[in-house]
């Protein structure tokens, strides 16, 4: 990881050896790196290595879990880095098939049994702010409302304010199934708004639309209609796998942003040119019979979407929320995905 992210710390020598019985002095040098080590390393980074690499599996989670458990001193990125190490054992652990209803107190303490042990299922009543955290992340209708109603730092919010409560294994248990399923919600908005994206693409094809303005998605103002469909095409063959950080989720909210624009726009044209076309024949009518045309006039246009965007969420520190939107989509290739998709 301190390769990867370009950390800057020398290596450890003693570590390096890997001496099968080193001495205590060395066992000591050894962990004052990896102390310092887990100082620099960032939850986000963390994340983003271990949901990208083959070099840790299911026993190494739970060695990094009891690691961080072990820590005397409890910090919030420590308790962020348990969080989401907690939640990825699981996840790799679950059945594919599990439905949401099944997902509950006992069965993810059953699941987490290697890590946390058996433990008495008794729910203290603070933890019953989750699930109306997850009650109101079911409700969003889109990644958009999801990322940017409040949904997020309501979650976020629960955990900071249990403080040392966060460490008991019964509320470990309970926001490994929180954050479990924050993430089925996650991923069905988030190929709910690729749908969405794909059909839209789809009617503006149909209208013999070629080109859209897309400039607010990090695109050009001419983005070809086909190739934003390679492209979705390719984010979809993508998000099937495990979830990870680093998607390019702006873009995704602002390309349905761009599309719903583009249909709303092409609507209101035709809206115009119906209008206009009838107008003689409303003028002709009000001749003849002495009415009115207010019946006739009653079009109105939908209006654009909102071009604002809160980037309240955007990736700027180590406190990385589980759910990112990048802040820096200069450094995402669209075409780099698009390649990728194609391999796969």
């Amino acid at each position: 990881m301190a390769r990867e992210f370009v950390i800057d710390v020398p290596g450890c020598a003693d570590l390096e050896a890997g001496v099968d019985s080193p001495a205590p002095e060395s066992i000591e040098r050894a962990q004052q790196w990896l102390n310092q080590m887990d100082e620099k390393i960032q939850v986000h980074q963390l994340r983003q290595f271990l949901q990208t690499t083959s070099v840790v599996d299911s026993d190494g989670l739970v060695l990094l879990l009891q690691h961080f458990l072990a820590k005397t001193t409890r910090t919030d990125s420590a308790r962020d880095k348990i969080d989401f190490l907690l939640v990825q054992y699981f996840s790799q652990g679950a059945p594919t098939d599990l439905d949401d209803n099944r997902v509950d107190t006992a069965c993810v303490a059953q699941g987490m049994e290697p890590v946390l042990g058996k433990m008495e299922l008794k729910t203290p009543l603070w933890l019953n702010a989750l699930d109306r955290v997850l009650d109101s992340a079911r409700r969003c209708r889109s990644l958009d409302e999801l990322l940017h109603g409040g949904v997020l730092e309501q979650g976020r919010k629960a955990k900071a304010q249990a403080g040392d409560l966060f460490y008991l294994p019964i509320a470990l248990v309970a926001f490994t199934r929180f954050g479990y399923l924050m993430r089925r919600v996650f991923f069905r908005l988030m190929l709910a708004d690729l749908n969405n994206i794909l059909d839209g693409l789809a009617e503006l094809d149909e209208r013999g639309v070629e080109t859209i303005d897309c400039r607010r998605a990090q695109f050009s103002d001419k983005e070809p209609i086909i190739r934003l469909r390679m492209i979705c095409q390719s984010w979809k063959v993508m998000f099937q796998a495990e979830y990870s950080s680093g998607q390019p989720l702006r873009m995704l909210v602002d390309l349905r942003a761009s599309v719903e624009g583009a249909l709303d726009k092409g609507s209101a044209e035709d809206g115009e040119v119906a209008s206009a076309a009838g107008a003689p024949r409303a003028a002709a009518a009000v001749a003849a019979g002495g009415g009115t045309t207010a019946g006739a006039e009653a079009h109105q246009s939908l209006p654009e979407a909102d071009t604002k965007m809160d980037t309240a969420f955007a990736v700027a520190t180590g406190d990385a929320p589980e759910f990112e939107i990048s802040a820096a989509p200069q450094e995402w290739n669209p075409d780099a995905d698009l390649q990728s998709g194609e391999k796969k």
